[in-house]
């Protein structure tokens, strides 16, 4: 197991590779490598975060045109880099219960089924431990985060995301688990117990998550864990509240009410990128609220649709909610609409899907709120880009990440106009659609509330007047900066293992 120490801008870290490894989904293992991540920028480190395989319906788009977890996205930032498909070189983005999109080194390659990727798995090893080696020859630590847990069973074999990736390129590991959830001691004993003994060897101690209350109550149990195990608690971190940071896949469900204009966003089975309303969720004039299935549809300003893995299925989805008489019901009584991606092609005339892009090829009636008709292919775009609202003086930026083209009449009153990156000589082309009465809007950029210009035209538009919009990456960047700040006893722990090793 490799400990080589890290001596640069003088710092000394004692891993030249870590992962973090946690005992379930959501034990904190995303922020932990973007709190190390940032600690060790701070000092000079050049580092970078890697997630060998992730599987979620959150993704952002890098400079080099790929796509890659929204969670490696924020701890390249974290890291002071520009996000890079190296560092999730496998993406899963699921498209039923037991089947995905496989995206490799950022590009859409297949869908396959659960059993038929398991097959696979050899193959994107390859693609792994090549993005891997990239990684480590350019920087000089790399922070590795697990998926899920190394508990798994059931996945144990040809494992490319936890101590598969750790046993292929023999690195330190550290698990995290999540006090907050209870039973955390059982976490970590029995995700031990479930190693094999080469994988256990490689365990240099754990990390317990989101800790409250009086610590001195804790130590007789982590006195007790450290004994069972022979593995030291390197940290307990405190539970923090009011992070901005952006969600890998889990939807908040619920929102206090901050402000009397009420956005109301319904989450279909397939949701996609929800990331794009947390500027909405941290906004002091807006009350966002996220109905899912069988939910009351509230009255509201304005209604949001969301993108979608699946759009004509999500589409059925809303159909059978009664979501369709709703946002009838909503323009009647003077709401606004708008439809983010996927919802943009639901607002149309049709839906088609003739290759079968995302399931049994057909056509679907669409909303009939835009005059358009969608056409979706094969083909994902992936693209970042930025212009100007085409109703409002005011910049956007945001990025493209979709499957289909859409074209009609409603095209003629754009949303946006994106500037020119690809030499034609038109100049700054139409984005997106409005209706003619200018009650629905749709558009295929995502993130388009994370710029505080663009955000305040978009609720001006819909009926909020203020110029209250969130900087939401000064938000982040103060977010990152208040889970490093907690994060510094872990690294203290770090170095001094590396020093008695």
């Amino acid at each position: 197991m490799k400990s080589d120490a890290v001596k640069t801008g003088g710092t000394n870290f004692p891993f030249k590779t870590l992962m973090v490894q946690g005992t379930t989904s959501d034990a904190g293992k995303s922020v932990l490598v973007a709190a190390l991540c940032r600690l060790l920028a701070r000092e000079g480190v050049k580092v970078a975060p890697f997630k060998p395989q992730n599987m979620a319906l959150n993704s952002a788009v890098t400079a080099d045109g790929g796509e890659i977890g929204r969670a490696q996205a924020l701890q390249a930032v974290a890291a002071g880099i520009a996000p890079h498909t190296d560092m999730n070189p496998i993406l899963l983005k699921p498209s039923s219960d037991i089947g995905a999109q496989v995206v490799i080194h950022g590009k859409a390659r297949a869908d396959m089924n659960a059993r038929d990727y398991h097959a696979y798995k050899p193959v994107a090893m390859q693609a792994v431990l090549e993005s891997y080696r990239r990684l480590a020859a350019q920087y000089d630590v790399v922070l590795v985060e697990g998926a899920g847990s190394p508990a798994e069973i059931n996945l144990r074999e040809r494992d490319i995301a936890n101590m598969g990736f750790a046993e292929a390129v023999d690195c330190p590991v550290i698990i995290v688990a999540d006090i907050d959830r209870g039973g955390v001691f059982a976490h970590l004993v029995g995700t031990l117990a479930c190693l094999s003994e080469s994988e256990r060897n490689r365990v240099v101690g754990f990390v317990i998550n989101r800790f409250r209350g009086d610590l001195s109550l804790l130590e007789p149990g982590l006195d007790w864990l450290e004994a069972q195990t022979g593995k030291p608690v390197l940290a307990v971190l405190s539970y923090l509240h009011g992070l901005f940071l952006d969600a890998e896949d889990a939807v908040e469900q619920t929102q206090a009410a901050r402000g009397a204009f009420r956005v109301v966003v319904p989450v279909p089975p397939r949701i996609s990128n929800h990331t794009d309303f947390d500027a909405l969720r941290a906004h002091p004039g807006v009350d966002l609220q996220l109905v899912g299935p069988g939910q009351p549809i509230s009255p509201a300003d304005l209604i949001i649709l969301p993108g979608s893995k699946h759009t004509r299925g999500d589409l059925d989805w809303l159909r059978a909610n009664g979501w369709e008489q709703a946002l009838q019901r909503h323009l009647r009584y003077g709401g606004k609409v708008i439809g983010i991606c996927g919802g943009y092609q639901m607002l149309g005339r049709t839906v088609a899907d003739p290759q079968g892009v995302e399931g049994a090829p057909g056509i679907s009636e669409g909303l009939g709120l835009l005059d358009i008709d969608t056409v979706l292919t094969a083909e994902k775009r992936l693209e970042q880009v930025g212009g100007r609202c085409a109703f409002a003086d005011a910049a956007v930026s945001g990025y493209e990440i979709h499957m289909g083209v859409s074209d009609g009449a409603a095209r003629g009153r754009p949303a946006f106009f994106i500037e020119n990156t690809s030499g034609d000589p038109v100049g700054n082309k139409p984005e997106g659609a409005r209706s003619d009465d200018d009650r629905v809007l749709g558009t295929y950029l995502h993130g388009v509330f994370d710029t505080p210009a663009a955000c305040n035209a978009l609720l001006r538009w819909a009926g909020l007047h203020g110029d209250a919009a969130v900087d939401t990456a000064r938000l982040r960047e103060a977010s990152l900066d208040r889970i490093a700040d907690a994060a510094r006893s872990l690294l203290q722990a770090l170095r001094e293992y590396g020093d008695r090793g």
